[in-house]
């Protein structure tokens, strides 16, 4: 964009201070209530670091020395940079992978130089500091993440102030990219939440979530979608997929080239879908059981109508393979073989180490929710999306600060980021449920601790085949927790590790051919004995899950003419009214 001259400095100046002073507040009001689940341990917490840094002789006095020495040593270079004499070598180097600090300016200019050395140093000083405090594991866990959380917080590319490339861009555009990122965070507030791509670029149903398909069922709760076959000829047993119902299906059919769902049905399966509602206030009665019910057991009752047989194949993703466990341990207490196979990705069933999430998840923060939703009401997508930006704040936070807001720059369009935004809402009742029995008390694992729909619930009489997928770079669902999955189910499973994290590691497409992923035959008790055996196995594990769901699929049989039966008809095209309704 051309520099505008005729915005006078003073202009400038004031967007300049508008827009710092906005984004600050923006950014205390979005992620602020990141910290109330720190309240419980605080004092406990405050009290260790006290201790640690009071202590004669220990590791937090060796720290300090150190914290002081380097600041006195920064000090003297930024003296001697001031008379002319060559820097000497860094005190503080940022980490290679560390982007924020790339441009050449953060080098080159002696005052940005060492507010970027002397952030570095405060931060690590505080993290180390962190590690000396004597603290219980969990509380240690949930020091470790909100002081990751403030250091992050606190960078000085975040500010306008202290970022020389926001300077610089600002001076050569007479303001212009100030006052556009002032625009972006006027749009940003009204929507309550940052924009992380070009939401103008697509469409659901246009350029997204476009695999040809028909709504033939649909409760207050879901929406089934079957898919249009691609082949003449199709495998007997069609293949049900449960999305996680805290977001739209449609991660697992993007755009055509990396298309989960086209994937499954080009290689001749008939494939079902479920779209889970993004529920209103007035939904928020609905339960735990009633996901499995009218969700996942309904959507497998419909498939099996359809189709006419016996068993389905049955795949979950995330929170989608936590209710399809749930659901397979149902129908096997009621004595329903209605699945021949099982593939869960990304999923855990024992929860007994949840990662970072578990350090929002505590007695205080469950109780609290269970009095918040005691008499209805619905947890909003927006807080859970804010929850799991925050596990990657810098690249999920603070990159599009910096980008949209001090820039005054547009996010690139990207398909995985448009759907990472459009949240949806759950129902306070499922969720208190949930993260109580899940999270909190791991009660999922132990056979007959749990009654769900009028049985109780034991995961090891789920003795069909399982594929088990899990992601070595995970932040949601450690890849050791998912491999547990291996031992509580009853059947023969395969557990294939895929490179990469949580959503990149599935949505792998198989065209092209990008990173790897590991298998072994056998499967011990210990996941990092499974992983000393394993052989990696370069591109996708798409097409090694396809040729074991190939052994559960059933004999060819001619392509469906025509979407559902007489039972159940044809409501709308895929993709249906439901992933529409968007969390604003």
């Amino acid at each position: 964009m051309e520099p505008n001259n005729n915005l006078p400095p003073a202009s400038a100046q004031a967007l300049f201070d508008g827009l710092n002073q906005a984004s600050r507040k923006f950014v205390d009001d979005v992620i602020g209530s990141l910290s109330a689940t720190q309240r419980a341990d605080s004092a406990e917490i405050l009290q260790a670091l006290t201790a640690s840094l009071q202590a004669d002789g220990g590791p937090g006095a060796e720290i300090q020395q150190r914290y002081y020495r380097q600041h006195l040593e920064l000090w003297t270079n930024l003296a001697r940079a001031a008379d002319g004499v060559p820097p000497p070598a860094p005190v503080a180097v940022p980490d290679k992978a560390d982007r924020r600090f790339h441009a050449p300016e953060w080098q080159q200019l002696p005052y940005f130089d060492y507010v970027k050395q002397a952030y570095l140093i405060n931060s690590r000083w505080l993290a180390e500091l962190v590690e000396t405090a004597q603290l219980a594991p969990a509380a240690k866990n949930k020091l470790r993440f909100f002081t990751r959380q403030m250091i992050d917080a606190a960078a000085p590319a975040n500010f306008a102030p202290t970022n020389p490339e926001v300077i610089k861009l600002a001076a050569a555009t007479n303001g212009e990219s100030l006052a556009r990122g002032l625009e972006h965070l006027r749009a940003d507030i009204e929507k309550g939440r940052i924009s992380m791509t070009d939401e103008a670029a697509f469409e659901i149903g246009r350029n997204i979530a476009v695999t040809p398909g028909t709504v033939i069922y649909e409760n207050e709760l879901m929406q089934l979608i079957q898919y249009q076959p691609a082949t003449a000829t199709v495998c007997a047993r069609p293949l049900v997929m449960v999305p996680p119902c805290i977001n739209k299906y449609y991660i697992l059919d993007l755009q055509p080239a990396n298309s989960f769902v086209r994937y499954a049905v080009e290689q001749g399966h008939t494939v079902f879908m479920v779209s889970w509602r993004n529920v209103t206030a007035d939904m928020g009665h609905l339960t735990w059981d009633q996901y499995l019910e009218d969700g996942v057991i309904k959507a497998m009752n419909v498939a099996r109508d359809v189709c006419a047989v016996a068993q389905v194949n049955v795949l979950g993703f995330c929170v989608g393979g936590t209710l399809v466990g749930a659901a397979l341990a149902v129908l096997e207490a009621q004595g329903n073989q209605a699945a021949a196979s099982a593939t869960l990705l990304t999923t855990m069933l024992d929860f007994s180490d949840p990662g970072e999430l578990a350090v929002f998840i505590d007695d205080a923060y469950v109780e609290q929710r269970e009095k918040d939703f005691a008499h209805g009401g619905v947890l909003r997508g927006k807080e859970l999306a804010l929850t799991f930006s925050s596990l990657r704040a810098n690249d999920l936070i603070w990159n599009y600060v910096v980008n949209n807001y001090l820039k005054g720059g547009t996010p690139d369009a990207f398909d995985l980021l448009y759907w990472n935004s459009d949240s949806t809402n759950l129902p306070g009742a499922m969720f208190v449920y949930y993260v109580r029995n899940t999270y909190l008390e791991n009660n999922l694992r132990t056979p007959g601790k749990l009654t769900m729909c009028g049985v109780p619930v034991d995961l090891s009489s789920v003795a069909l085949p399982a594929y088990i997928l899990a992601t070595r770079e995970d932040h949601i669902v450690p890849w050791k927790t998912a491999y547990q999955s291996t031992q509580l189910l009853g059947g023969d499973n395969r557990f294939v590790l895929a490179a990469s994290g949580h959503i990149a590691g599935v949505v792998n497409p198989a065209g092209k051919n990008r990173r790897n992923y590991w298998t072994a035959a056998a499967l011990p008790p210990d996941a990092d004995a499974w992983l000393d055996n394993a052989s990696s196995c370069a591109g996708s594990w798409w097409p090694d899950w396809i040729n074991w769901l190939g052994g559960h699929a059933g004999d060819q049989v001619a392509a469906p003419a025509s979407p559902g039966n007489e039972n159940y008809p044809p409501i709308e095209a895929a993709p249906g009214r439901y992933v529409r309704e968007r969390c604003e």
